[in-house]
């Protein structure tokens, strides 16, 4: 579409697996810069995936990519929690400290909105750029080969082939096996989380939770032994969500989201003050859903022996929720695999996969190692100390991570990173 600015077209041949946050912007960064792009979902309604309903968040250097989509930041503002502040209390009830995000401003913008609403704005954006979205195509399975050399996936017994692949189907995605050299299977991190989302009108009416709601946007965050419970409303508090992670040990074969009851949530928080508990009473029917944490060591590679597949998002490397990174360093990979296939050039497409790796491996896994510390740091909080100092509660908003774009860095290293690459060719891969 004219209207809608591209890099002169390179020649290179993509196909992405997976429509979610990773996939979707893996895609429209390759459209960005002149990459032709097929991309395959195995959904047959894309609703199944927009309709999810829970709270995501992008900070700063996530939101950079969406500030160069036209009309998407400005669509996402429009729908996203209008608060720059989370108030932390004593799961007890009694306040604790307030943390201000005022000062990021200065590092971009930072989004907080319902999942399955942003999900659809960034979908009708690939869609207005023309992106070939193939729904219905669950992938069997992965190939590459040498003479010719490419790679591609088999859907439904057919071979569909491109210049590379970007596997994108999170922790369950089938491009795994072959970047490994064999099957693994996630494990149970040992907790799991409730998350409910709904519109605030009962909320309003109950006296004990009504301050949630009819004054607008709030955030806020309830801390105790072994769980921690954030609440939020937003659209001008129309609506309510609330999520809370808790210990589990159930098998992650077995099933990783289902149905939950609130009475069953109810469970874990007595003792917990009144307007957690009103809260999850007052929570819908079907409107709760218990999801566990998956967990994965950290991948030795990301990338494909041929250098044709490459894994992304979740697939790659999934984050627990208190790290508040995942959603954004799924849109780096993207951003940063496209500007080095745009640098490389369609004659050196190995090299591109190996220096996206190169670019993205410590930076991520880095970021993936905030999580377990904040959970630890508010589910074994020393109160003695807290009352002393609030502030050792606060989340850990470091610039490095977050003051940060990953269009700009890729481009700025790419030469270097690709002089090191040649420079020890046997060198084995991160």
């Amino acid at each position: 579409m004219a209207s809608i600015p591209r890099h002169p077209p390179t020649g290179i041949k993509v196909i992405v697996v997976g429509a979610g946050f990773a996939g979707l912007a893996a895609a429209i960064e390759c459209d960005r810069k002149g990459h032709s792009v097929t991309l395959l979902e195995k959904v047959d309604d894309i609703a199944e995936i927009t309709r999810i309903g829970d709270i995501i968040s992008f900070d700063p250097n996530g939101s950079k990519a969406f500030e160069r989509w036209p009309g998407v930041i400005e669509a996402m503002e429009a729908i996203a929690r209008q608060t720059k502040w989370l108030d932390l209390y004593h799961h007890e009830g009694k306040f604790v400290t307030r943390q201000s995000f005022a000062h990021e401003n200065a590092w971009g913008r930072r989004i907080n909105g319902h999942r399955g609403q942003l999900h659809n704005i960034i979908y009708q954006h690939a869609k207005a750029r023309g992106i070939d979205i193939r729904l219905s195509k669950r992938v069997e399975d992965y190939f590459e080969t040498d003479d010719p050399p490419q790679a591609g996936v088999v859907v439904n017994g057919e071979r569909i082939v491109a210049d590379l692949v970007i596997a994108a189907e999170g922790v369950r995605s089938r491009g795994r096996k072959i970047v490994l050299g064999f099957d693994e299977n996630p494990k149970s991190s040992g907790y799991a989380v409730y998350r409910a989302w709904f519109p605030s009108d009962q909320v309003a009416k109950n006296p004990i939770i009504s301050h949630l709601v009819i004054h607008g946007d709030t955030h806020q965050g309830f801390i105790g032994p072994d769980i921690h419970f954030l609440a939020s409303s937003i659209k001008n508090g129309s609506e309510i969500n609330w999520v809370f992670t808790h210990i589990d040990d159930g098998n992650i074969e077995e099933s990783w989201q289902f149905p939950g009851k609130p009475e069953e949530a109810l469970k874990y928080l007595e003792g917990w003050c009144p307007v957690v508990r009103e809260l999850v009473k007052s929570t819908p029917d079907g409107r709760l859903i218990d999801h566990k944490l998956v967990y994965r060591d950290p991948l030795p590679t990301f990338i494909s022996p041929k250098a044709r597949i490459a894994l992304i998002g979740d697939s790659a490397h999934p984050f627990l929720p208190t790290s508040i990174q995942g959603a954004s360093q799924s849109i780096e990979d993207g951003v940063v695999l496209a500007t080095c296939l745009e640098l490389s050039g369609k004659a050196n497409i190995p090299q591109a996969l190996q220096a996206y790796e190169k670019i993205r491996y410590e930076r991520v896994h880095r970021a993936q190692a905030m999580g377990p510390k904040t959970r630890e740091r508010w589910h074994k909080a020393d109160w003695t100390k807290v009352w002393n100092n609030p502030e050792m509660i606060h989340l850990v908003r470091e610039p490095w991570l977050l003051n940060f774009d990953a269009e700009k860095d890729a481009y700025n290293r790419f030469d270097d990173v690709v002089a090191a690459l040649k420079s020890s060719p046997s060198k084995p891969r991160l």
